[in-house]
């Protein structure tokens, strides 16, 4: 076979592997980033107006030409277009919903002919109004990204933050990190001596605890999120099993609220935190920590600075997965969590399924993008230094 066939045949084997990369990976990735930076509404619907309003200087109204064209555009726009480009301007200055419409009506009577805006409403003497048209004519804006993180642009095109109580983004972002971050420290306390227990034993104890692990994973996790609303509400078993014994005289606050969704994303992530950990310290040569102790290190000081070092590759690849897996959790927070424990995957749905904002959850989801990239970038640079994991 000549060079060129075996290239063409490699070539072909892996297609499909790029195939499927390209159409369950990187194109709803392509399809997120653009519909969280595209606001083709009002462009589409008044394509007059918006290549006629862009040399505007922004002092006064537009000149005539301008507002003919964005008469001819309204005279000529259908209602779900038009719809869509009223609540995108309406959402900048108030009083679109109703201007709109008066001047679409205004455009048609007119049947092609001039119409004079400022006399029909003294809204189009405002240049705040022309100046919501201007900004949204462009096909990409920033408003989404910036929308995300509690930001907006002002008049003068400066961004500040938005004002108290207009949005809690940020506040939910810092909560979802939050949460997140507790929930890798719950499993790594959890899972890091249950993997070094793994290790140490053989035969059928290792296979038991390794089942222990498994097992969660083969079940469906709404399934074992439900067996966590039995067991932590009011009148379950946990509680119910505290009173028995006498520890407590009535049930305590174990659902709907922040330790409710610890409790169960602990156990539903702690298999991502056991596995790599056990991968690395099953493969640390069981004579390292006898040889320490029979060189007078004391077992803390030997798992210190002989283990814990060998170990931190298992540890880190366990810390991201569980982080990383944690931040885009939707259905556990949702059901054993209260108002002020739900993440960014429930605003993002929120805004996906409720209100049909795909820019705004296209903006939220690039954000968890973006920090699951810088995440596997620190990863990848602490992988490939010797010191930082040996230190």
């Amino acid at each position: 076979m000549t060079r060129a066939g075996s290239t063409l045949r490699a070539l072909g084997l892996v297609a499909p592997l790029f195939l499927f990369l390209g159409v369950f990976f990187l194109w709803p990735l392509w399809t997120m980033v653009s519909v969280s930076v595209r606001d083709p509404a009002v462009g589409a619907v008044l394509p007059r107006t918006s290549a006629a309003i862009s040399s505007w200087s922004g002092e006064g109204v537009p000149d005539a030409e301008t507002q003919g064209a964005l008469v001819a555009d309204l005279a000529e726009a259908d209602a779900i277009g038009l719809g869509a480009a009223v609540r995108r301007l309406n959402s900048d200055v108030s009083g679109f919903r109703t201007l709109i419409p008066k001047t679409q009506r205004a455009a048609k009577d007119a049947n092609g002919g001039a119409v004079d805006l400022a006399a029909l409403d003294k809204r189009w003497a405002d240049p705040a109004f022309w100046s919501a048209i201007q900004t949204a004519s462009s096909a990409y804006t920033d408003r989404n990204l910036l929308a995300a993180v509690d930001l907006t642009r002002n008049e003068a095109g400066a961004v500040e933050s938005l004002p108290a109580g207009a949005s809690a983004n940020r506040l939910i972002i810092t909560r979802t990190f939050l949460i997140a971050a507790t929930i890798t420290l719950c499993c790594l306390a959890i899972g890091l001596p249950y993997a070094m227990l793994m290790a140490a034993t053989t035969g059928w104890k290792r296979n038991v605890l390794m089942m222990a692990v498994l097992l969660p994973l083969w079940t469906s996790l709404l399934v074992r999120t439900a067996a966590w609303f039995i067991l932590l509400q009011d009148q379950g078993v946990i509680n119910g099993a505290l009173q028995a014994i006498g520890l407590t005289d009535g049930p305590l606050p174990l659902i709907f609220n922040r330790t409710g969704v610890v409790v169960a994303m602990t156990h539903v992530l702690l298999p991502f935190m056991v596995l790599p950990i056990y991968s690395v310290v099953n493969a640390i040569p069981k004579t390292l920590m006898p040889a320490a102790a029979s060189m007078g290190a004391p077992p803390f000081a030997a798992f210190r600075r002989i283990l814990l070092p060998l170990a931190m590759p298992g540890i880190l690849s366990g810390c991201l997965l569980v982080f990383m897996v944690a931040i885009g959790y939707y259905i556990t927070p949702a059901l054993v969590g209260g108002p002020n424990d739900q993440m960014i995957s429930s605003i993002i749905a929120f805004y996906a399924l409720q209100t049909a904002n795909w820019g705004m959850a296209g903006a939220l989801g690039l954000i968890l993008l973006v920090v699951t990239t810088i995440l596997y970038l620190v990863y990848g640079r602490l992988s490939r230094s010797g010191t930082p994991l040996g230190a």
